[in-house]
């Protein structure tokens, strides 16, 4: 009897334990994080840029309701997207130092401005301050047949480098990178 009483005691205790130190963990976010790396392959481990950036989808609505032609836009939902350079690139005839830059832009119809700033972990584009801009360029929108729900951000490799590819409904932003 002694030892069912202990017995008892024990898968009680325990049970009040599991319960008071069970942890709560959100649900899923409905704009996930994602990651695009220059080389591609994942066989090559040694990247020469990597943006890490949300990705925000459609669902009925337009991109001009999400990211408003004119304003500045963290490019992706949540924290405003980051690139990170493991190596100097020039982007439009543009020096880039090695290192982290949060990446915004500013849509338009027919082009996008591509801004790399350097104040990082930033929510959204609410603490955005252009005198943090390293590089303000200008860059086509062109538009494509397919069509995208979820904003999606590649790379294509090209003969001196590489081009960041930004792709929403059939909107396409390409932004070229000499390595």
């Amino acid at each position: 009897m002694k030892n069912l009483l202990v017995l008892f005691t024990l898968v009680l205790s325990l049970a009040f334990t599991t319960n008071t130190n069970a942890q709560k963990f959100n649900d899923l976010d409905r704009s996930p994080m994602d990651m695009a790396t220059f080389p591609t392959s994942y066989k090559i481990s040694e990247k020469v840029v990597r943006v890490i950036y949300s990705r925000p989808q459609l669902k009925g609505r337009s991109i001009a309701q999400l990211a408003p032609a004119g304003e500045i836009w963290r490019t992706g939902a949540n924290e405003a997207s980051e690139i990170t350079f493991y190596k100097d690139v020039k982007i439009a005839d543009n020096d880039i130092k090695a290192g982290t830059y949060a990446l915004f832009t500013i849509p338009g119809e027919k082009e996008w401005t591509i801004i790399l700033n350097s104040k990082l972990n930033q929510w959204g584009a609410y603490t955005y301050e252009k005198a943090d801009d390293v590089l303000r360029v200008n860059v086509n929108a062109s538009i494509a047949k397919e069509t995208l729900d979820a904003f999606s951000i590649s790379f294509k490799e090209e003969e001196d480098g590489a081009s960041l590819v930004m792709g929403w409904d059939t909107t396409r932003v390409t932004v070229p990178m000499s390595l």
